[in-house]
């Protein structure tokens, strides 16, 4: 299998960290693009940011252009988005390698917090929720889960206290608010608990939020 690309960000360089956050970017972005955001959390702890790169790919709704994805995209309508789900798997995988890795580095399972944004946030989804591991947290940005098969019954119900913040644009014209309202929905269906906010933004992330995601992570890791 091969491994990914990553930019590791601390913010704290001179401390030892505490806690991993690994943070996935969406479609046609890279890992560069939320580096700012680790000075911007202000968090009071020392944190190592792991920021993955995705493959350049061909993406189907987009005329096959290649772009970093993190799987294709086949077909999307209201509701609805038809992906590669072996793609999706494949990615799952990686980033469960990750997560052994930091692990292997000394870190606990339950000081690893796994994110995403968009496309970031479905396989943040799978990875979590799927993991073997009881993870400190998942925060899901702007996101939706497009093949609710795909994940495991048996092992969701072990995730019910996994702290899970689920934040949306309710401006989103590239991912509607609908996706990510259906996506919380199935995880009520599973009994697994999350916080979901809404904010008045298009597909992005605002100051506001910021703020509620540095709080959020300070909550798990400052007792």
């Amino acid at each position: 299998m091969t491994k990914l690309d990553t930019k590791i960000v601390l913010n704290r360089p001179a401390e030892k960290p505490v806690a991993a956050v690994i943070l996935l970017h969406g479609m046609g972005a890279d890992y560069n693009d939320f580096v700012p955001l680790v000075a911007e959390l202000k968090l009071p702890i020392s944190v190592k940011f792991v920021f993955p790169n995705a493959s350049v790919i061909p993406v189907t709704i987009n005329n096959g252009l290649k772009m970093r994805a993190w799987y294709d995209i086949l077909d999307f309508g209201d509701l609805h988005r038809e992906v590669d789900t072996r793609g999706v798997l494949q990615n799952v995988a990686k980033i469960n390698c990750l997560i052994e890795e930091l692990i292997a580095e000394g870190f606990k399972p339950e000081q690893i917090i796994m994110a995403g944004f968009s496309q970031g946030g479905v396989i943040a989804y799978y990875t979590a929720l799927a993991s073997e591991h009881d993870l400190a947290g998942l925060l899901v940005m702007s996101s939706y889960l497009p093949d609710i098969s795909l994940l495991d019954v048996v092992k969701i119900q072990h995730k019910i206290f996994l702290p899970i913040l689920v934040c949306h644009g309710t401006q989103d014209q590239i991912v509607n608010i609908a996706y990510g309202r259906r996506a919380v929905q199935h995880l009520q269906a599973f009994g697994v608990k999350y916080q979901w906010l809404e904010y008045p933004m298009p597909h992005s992330v605002c100051a506001t939020q910021v703020k509620d995601i540095s709080k959020w992570i300070t909550q798990i890791f400052v007792k």
